[in-house]
């Protein structure tokens, strides 16, 4: 049994604790500052609390943080504050060369840092998700962590390669997802969106099948894919590519934040009117 702290259970944060505690681990999780959502989800998942990320890192062998992209670094330095000398685990969308600046960060105060990337939805089945190690000392915690859900898999490269990978995934599932939206709404604008479905249903069948999906897909989670798409449009710069259509991208999930965390998701009809109105 490995003490583990995750920071903090979200919808897809919770999901990854409760793979590890069904791994047989003693998963924790920092009540401080978090919102009553968020204690239900870590409840329903079995997670223990502790007050305070001071007492969440003195448990700790391994803390593992899963956060929006834009948050991932301050996370780390409050993790670092403490003093904390296991094994920190990012397993946020960030580029790169953050995950260079988070495991410098928690370095500093004595920690072992591991790159980490999550593919997929919430783990709460087999075969659906799969977390993505680099770095020093991955076989082992790929041993360790096994046996929940969650597929865990280390890759070859050092801290950012797993953070690479999830770049050039998302770069392409949320990316196109932006696109596909932002284009029926240009058409919308245009008077032309019923000739263009007419076309699509012609020619390309299954993005007509894709609209309402993906509109409700990616409402109520455009404001934390907006940090997300940032760092794609980084890190597709820092190697010489054009990061513009990713920048246009995170425009386009934050013209939708209005829809966040809506419950029931909003409808392709709500989703274009929202592209609209910020055009």
């Amino acid at each position: 049994m490995t003490a583990i702290t995750v920071l903090h259970p979200g919808a897809m944060g919770v999901s990854v604790a409760a793979s590890f505690v069904a791994a047989g681990h003693d998963v924790r999780w920092v009540a401080q500052g978090r919102s009553a959502a968020t204690s239900q989800r870590a409840t329903a998942a079995g997670l223990r609390s502790v007050d305070q990320l001071t007492a969440g890192c003195e448990h700790a062998e391994l803390v593992v943080s899963v956060c929006p992209p834009s948050v991932a670094v301050d996370v780390a330095r409050a993790v670092a504050a403490t003093g904390f000398a296991g094994t920190y685990l990012d397993a946020n969308a960030i580029s790169p060369e953050t995950a260079t600046k988070v495991a410098s960060v928690v370095a500093a105060s004595g920690a072992t840092p591991v790159d980490g990337s999550i593919i997929g939805m919430p783990a709460h089945r087999a075969d659906t998700t799969r977390l993505y190690l680099s770095g020093s000392g991955v076989s082992e915690w790929v041993d360790k962590l096994t046996g929940g859900p969650l597929a865990v898999i280390g890759i070859d490269g050092g801290i950012g390669a797993a953070s690479a990978l999830k770049m050039a995934y998302a770069g392409w599932t949320k990316g196109s997802s932006a696109l596909l939206l932002a284009l029926f709404a240009y058409a919308a604008e245009m008077g032309v969106d019923g000739p263009l479905l007419d076309e699509w249903s012609r020619s390309q069948p299954k993005l007509s099948g894709q609209l309402e999906a993906r509109a409700a897909g990616t409402g109520p989670k455009a404001w934390r894919f907006v940090g997300e798409m940032e760092e794609i449009a980084s890190a597709l710069r820092a190697v010489g590519l054009s990061g513009g259509f990713h920048d246009g991208a995170a425009a386009t999930y934050a013209a939708l934040d209005r829809f966040k965390d809506a419950s029931p998701p909003p409808d392709l009809t709500a989703v274009v009117e929202a592209l609209r109105s910020r055009a």
